[in-house]
Protein backbone atom coordinates (compact mmCIF):
# COMPACT_ATOMS: atom_id res chain seq x y z
CA UNK A 1 0.00 0.00 0.00
CA UNK A 2 1.47 3.36 -1.06
CA UNK A 3 1.81 6.32 1.31
CA UNK A 4 -0.97 8.12 -0.59
CA UNK A 5 -3.35 5.15 -0.17
CA UNK A 6 -2.54 4.98 3.52
CA UNK A 7 -3.21 8.68 3.89
CA UNK A 8 -6.54 8.34 2.06
CA UNK A 9 -7.44 5.38 4.27
CA UNK A 10 -6.87 7.37 7.47
CA UNK A 11 -8.69 10.36 6.03
CA UNK A 12 -11.70 8.15 5.37
CA UNK A 13 -11.63 6.77 8.92
CA UNK A 14 -11.31 10.29 10.31
CA UNK A 15 -14.24 11.45 8.21
CA UNK A 16 -16.40 8.53 9.39
CA UNK A 17 -15.52 9.16 13.02
CA UNK A 18 -16.33 12.86 12.72
CA UNK A 19 -19.57 12.07 10.92
CA UNK A 20 -20.88 9.26 13.16
CA UNK A 21 -19.51 10.15 16.59
CA UNK A 22 -22.25 12.72 17.31
CA UNK A 23 -24.89 10.18 16.20
CA UNK A 24 -23.26 7.51 18.35
CA UNK A 25 -23.18 9.79 21.40
CA UNK A 26 -26.83 10.75 20.90
CA UNK A 27 -27.80 7.10 20.44
CA UNK A 28 -25.99 6.09 23.65
CA UNK A 29 -27.67 8.92 25.58
CA UNK A 30 -31.08 7.91 24.22
CA UNK A 31 -30.38 4.28 25.12
CA UNK A 32 -29.39 5.06 28.71
CA UNK A 33 -32.26 7.49 29.28
CA UNK A 34 -34.69 5.09 27.56
CA UNK A 35 -33.66 2.13 29.71
CA UNK A 36 -34.24 4.18 32.85
CA UNK A 37 -37.53 5.59 31.52
CA UNK A 38 -38.98 2.19 30.57
CA UNK A 39 -38.26 0.80 34.03
CA UNK A 40 -39.66 3.90 35.73
CA UNK A 41 -42.85 3.95 33.63
CA UNK A 42 -43.42 0.21 34.15
CA UNK A 43 -42.99 0.43 37.93
CA UNK A 44 -45.22 3.51 38.12
CA UNK A 45 -47.96 1.79 36.09
CA UNK A 46 -47.84 -1.27 38.35
CA UNK A 47 -48.06 0.89 41.51
CA UNK A 48 -51.09 2.74 40.11
CA UNK A 49 -52.82 -0.55 39.27
CA UNK A 50 -52.09 -1.97 42.72
CA UNK A 51 -53.55 1.17 44.38
CA UNK A 52 -56.69 0.77 42.27
CA UNK A 53 -57.01 -2.91 43.27
CA UNK A 54 -56.43 -4.26 39.78
CA UNK A 55 -56.12 -8.06 39.70
CA UNK A 56 -52.50 -9.12 40.30
CA UNK A 57 -52.44 -11.30 37.18
CA UNK A 58 -53.69 -8.46 34.99
CA UNK A 59 -51.40 -5.83 36.52
CA UNK A 60 -48.37 -8.07 36.01
CA UNK A 61 -49.30 -8.78 32.41
CA UNK A 62 -49.98 -5.12 31.57
CA UNK A 63 -46.71 -4.15 33.25
CA UNK A 64 -44.77 -6.64 31.11
CA UNK A 65 -46.62 -5.51 27.98
CA UNK A 66 -45.73 -1.85 28.65
CA UNK A 67 -42.12 -2.77 29.41
CA UNK A 68 -41.47 -4.73 26.21
CA UNK A 69 -43.41 -2.33 24.00
CA UNK A 70 -41.29 0.56 25.23
CA UNK A 71 -38.11 -1.49 24.84
CA UNK A 72 -38.93 -2.28 21.20
CA UNK A 73 -39.67 1.38 20.49
CA UNK A 74 -36.41 2.33 22.19
CA UNK A 75 -34.47 -0.16 20.06
CA UNK A 76 -35.98 1.20 16.83
CA UNK A 77 -35.22 4.79 17.92
CA UNK A 78 -31.59 4.01 18.79
CA UNK A 79 -30.80 2.25 15.51
CA UNK A 80 -32.49 5.06 13.54
CA UNK A 81 -30.27 7.60 15.30
CA UNK A 82 -27.25 5.58 14.18
CA UNK A 83 -28.36 6.10 10.60
CA UNK A 84 -29.60 2.55 10.03
CA UNK A 85 -32.69 2.28 7.82
CA UNK A 86 -35.59 1.13 10.00
CA UNK A 87 -38.40 0.78 7.46
CA UNK A 88 -37.29 -2.68 6.36
CA UNK A 89 -36.77 -3.73 9.98
CA UNK A 90 -40.29 -2.60 10.92
CA UNK A 91 -41.71 -4.47 7.91
CA UNK A 92 -39.93 -7.67 8.95
CA UNK A 93 -41.14 -7.24 12.53
CA UNK A 94 -44.73 -6.76 11.31
CA UNK A 95 -44.57 -9.83 9.07
CA UNK A 96 -43.15 -11.91 11.90
CA UNK A 97 -45.90 -10.69 14.22
CA UNK A 98 -48.57 -11.62 11.66
CA UNK A 99 -47.10 -15.10 11.17
CA UNK A 100 -46.90 -15.68 14.92
CA UNK A 101 -50.46 -14.42 15.36
CA UNK A 102 -51.84 -16.79 12.71
CA UNK A 103 -50.01 -19.78 14.19
CA UNK A 104 -51.20 -19.00 17.71
CA UNK A 105 -54.89 -18.24 17.07
CA UNK A 106 -56.05 -20.63 19.79
CA UNK A 107 -53.61 -19.21 22.32
CA UNK A 108 -54.61 -15.66 21.43
CA UNK A 109 -58.28 -16.58 21.97
CA UNK A 110 -57.39 -17.96 25.39
CA UNK A 111 -55.37 -14.82 26.11
CA UNK A 112 -58.33 -12.59 25.18
CA UNK A 113 -60.59 -14.76 27.33
CA UNK A 114 -58.21 -14.41 30.25
CA UNK A 115 -58.24 -10.62 29.94
CA UNK A 116 -62.06 -10.61 29.90
CA UNK A 117 -62.24 -12.83 32.99
CA UNK A 118 -59.75 -10.68 34.89
CA UNK A 119 -61.50 -7.45 33.88
CA UNK A 120 -65.15 -8.43 34.44
CA UNK A 121 -64.51 -10.85 37.36
CA UNK A 122 -67.31 -13.42 36.89
CA UNK A 123 -65.44 -15.33 39.60
CA UNK A 124 -62.43 -14.92 41.87
CA UNK A 125 -59.85 -17.25 43.38
CA UNK A 126 -61.57 -19.30 46.07
CA UNK A 127 -65.04 -19.22 44.47
CA UNK A 128 -66.95 -22.46 43.90
CA UNK A 129 -68.14 -22.47 40.29
CA UNK A 130 -69.72 -24.69 37.66
CA UNK A 131 -68.50 -24.27 34.08
CA UNK A 132 -67.86 -26.41 31.03
CA UNK A 133 -69.61 -29.35 32.70
CA UNK A 134 -67.40 -29.42 35.81
CA UNK A 135 -67.71 -28.22 39.41
CA UNK A 136 -64.85 -26.98 41.54
CA UNK A 137 -63.09 -24.31 43.57
CA UNK A 138 -61.04 -21.75 41.61
CA UNK A 139 -57.38 -22.10 42.58
CA UNK A 140 -55.64 -19.91 40.00
CA UNK A 141 -56.59 -17.55 37.17
CA UNK A 142 -53.88 -17.43 34.54
CA UNK A 143 -53.67 -15.50 31.29
CA UNK A 144 -54.38 -18.56 29.12
CA UNK A 145 -56.25 -20.90 31.48
CA UNK A 146 -58.04 -21.22 34.81
CA UNK A 147 -57.24 -23.94 37.33
CA UNK A 148 -59.99 -25.35 39.55
CA UNK A 149 -60.01 -28.19 42.08
CA UNK A 150 -62.99 -30.53 42.01
CA UNK A 151 -64.74 -31.71 45.21
CA UNK A 152 -62.88 -35.04 44.89
CA UNK A 153 -59.56 -33.12 44.76
CA UNK A 154 -58.86 -33.39 41.04
CA UNK A 155 -57.06 -30.51 39.33
CA UNK A 156 -58.93 -29.29 36.26
CA UNK A 157 -57.44 -26.82 33.77
CA UNK A 158 -59.99 -25.00 31.59
CA UNK A 159 -58.93 -22.80 28.63
CA UNK A 160 -60.04 -19.22 29.19
CA UNK A 161 -61.57 -18.95 25.70
CA UNK A 162 -64.06 -21.68 26.57
CA UNK A 163 -64.76 -20.13 29.99
CA UNK A 164 -65.34 -16.60 28.72
CA UNK A 165 -67.70 -17.81 25.97
CA UNK A 166 -69.66 -20.29 28.09
CA UNK A 167 -72.10 -20.28 30.97
CA UNK A 168 -70.54 -19.82 34.42
CA UNK A 169 -72.48 -20.57 37.59
CA UNK A 170 -70.88 -18.97 40.64
CA UNK A 171 -72.14 -20.56 43.86
CA UNK A 172 -70.02 -18.38 46.13
CA UNK A 173 -70.47 -14.81 44.97
CA UNK A 174 -73.66 -14.07 46.99
CA UNK A 175 -72.29 -15.46 50.26
CA UNK A 176 -75.20 -17.83 50.89
CA UNK A 177 -76.63 -20.85 49.09
CA UNK A 178 -79.98 -22.60 49.03
CA UNK A 179 -79.95 -26.32 49.74
CA UNK A 180 -82.47 -28.01 47.46
CA UNK A 181 -83.76 -31.32 48.83
CA UNK A 182 -86.65 -33.61 47.95
CA UNK A 183 -88.15 -35.59 50.86
CA UNK A 184 -90.72 -38.22 49.87
CA UNK A 185 -93.49 -39.63 52.08
CA UNK A 186 -96.08 -42.34 51.64
CA UNK A 187 -99.58 -41.45 50.38
CA UNK A 188 -101.03 -42.58 53.69
CA UNK A 189 -98.98 -39.96 55.59
CA UNK A 190 -100.57 -37.07 57.49
CA UNK A 191 -99.28 -34.28 55.24
CA UNK A 192 -99.63 -31.51 57.82
CA UNK A 193 -97.65 -33.55 60.34
CA UNK A 194 -94.93 -34.25 57.77
CA UNK A 195 -94.71 -30.58 56.75
CA UNK A 196 -94.59 -29.33 60.37
CA UNK A 197 -91.96 -31.95 61.22
CA UNK A 198 -89.75 -30.85 58.33
CA UNK A 199 -90.10 -27.19 59.33
CA UNK A 200 -89.14 -27.99 62.93
CA UNK A 201 -86.11 -29.98 61.73
CA UNK A 202 -84.88 -26.94 59.78
CA UNK A 203 -85.38 -24.68 62.80
CA UNK A 204 -83.33 -27.07 64.97
CA UNK A 205 -80.22 -26.80 62.77
CA UNK A 206 -78.16 -23.73 63.82
CA UNK A 207 -76.54 -23.26 60.42
CA UNK A 208 -79.91 -22.79 58.67
CA UNK A 209 -80.53 -19.07 58.18
CA UNK A 210 -83.76 -17.42 59.28
CA UNK A 211 -83.43 -14.93 56.43
CA UNK A 212 -84.11 -15.75 53.67
CA UNK A 213 -86.79 -17.97 55.14
CA UNK A 214 -86.65 -21.68 54.42
CA UNK A 215 -89.45 -23.16 52.32
CA UNK A 216 -91.24 -26.50 52.71
CA UNK A 217 -94.02 -27.38 50.26
CA UNK A 218 -95.48 -30.26 48.26
CA UNK A 219 -93.63 -30.32 44.97
CA UNK A 220 -94.92 -33.42 43.23
CA UNK A 221 -97.47 -36.21 43.40
CA UNK A 222 -95.36 -39.07 42.15
CA UNK A 223 -96.40 -42.60 41.29
CA UNK A 224 -95.69 -44.05 44.72
CA UNK A 225 -94.91 -41.01 46.89
CA UNK A 226 -95.74 -37.44 47.75
CA UNK A 227 -92.60 -35.31 47.32
CA UNK A 228 -91.86 -32.35 49.58
CA UNK A 229 -89.44 -29.68 48.39
CA UNK A 230 -87.25 -28.66 51.34
CA UNK A 231 -85.21 -25.50 50.67
CA UNK A 232 -83.23 -23.98 53.54
CA UNK A 233 -80.60 -21.24 53.08
CA UNK A 234 -77.16 -21.32 54.67
CA UNK A 235 -73.70 -19.78 54.35
CA UNK A 236 -71.48 -21.19 51.63
CA UNK A 237 -69.13 -22.91 54.05
CA UNK A 238 -72.04 -24.74 55.77
CA UNK A 239 -73.72 -26.04 52.60
CA UNK A 240 -72.68 -29.68 52.83
CA UNK A 241 -73.16 -29.86 56.61
CA UNK A 242 -76.70 -28.51 56.39
CA UNK A 243 -77.57 -30.92 53.60
CA UNK A 244 -76.28 -33.88 55.60
CA UNK A 245 -77.90 -32.75 58.88
CA UNK A 246 -81.32 -32.26 57.28
CA UNK A 247 -81.28 -35.72 55.70
CA UNK A 248 -80.03 -37.42 58.88
CA UNK A 249 -82.50 -35.71 61.22
CA UNK A 250 -85.36 -36.29 58.81
CA UNK A 251 -84.72 -40.03 58.71
CA UNK A 252 -84.46 -40.33 62.51
CA UNK A 253 -87.51 -38.13 63.23
CA UNK A 254 -89.69 -39.81 60.61
CA UNK A 255 -88.78 -43.21 62.06
CA UNK A 256 -89.77 -42.02 65.55
CA UNK A 257 -93.10 -40.66 64.30
CA UNK A 258 -93.86 -43.63 62.08
CA UNK A 259 -93.75 -41.57 58.88
CA UNK A 260 -92.72 -43.86 56.06
CA UNK A 261 -90.27 -42.82 53.38
CA UNK A 262 -91.22 -44.90 50.32
CA UNK A 263 -88.65 -47.24 48.84
CA UNK A 264 -88.86 -50.28 46.55
CA UNK A 265 -89.91 -53.44 48.38
CA UNK A 266 -89.03 -56.95 47.33
CA UNK A 267 -91.76 -59.47 47.96
CA UNK A 268 -90.96 -63.14 47.92
CA UNK A 269 -93.58 -65.34 46.30
CA UNK A 270 -93.69 -68.92 47.51
CA UNK A 271 -95.12 -71.46 45.14
CA UNK A 272 -96.67 -74.59 46.60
Amino acid sequence: MTPIEIQNYFETIKKLILEYSPKFVVAVVILLVGLWATSFITKTAKKIMIKRNVEVTLSTFIGNLIFWTLRILLFVTVISKLGIETSSFVAILGAAGLAIGLSLQGSLSNFAGGILIILFKPFRIGDFIEAQGVLGTVKDIKIFSTVITSPDNKQIVIPNAALSNGVIINYTVNGIRRVDLVISVDYATDLQLAKTTLENILKSIPEVLSEPEAAVFINNLATSSIDFAVRPFTKNEHYWKVKSDVLEKTKKTFDDLGIEIPYPHQVEIHKE
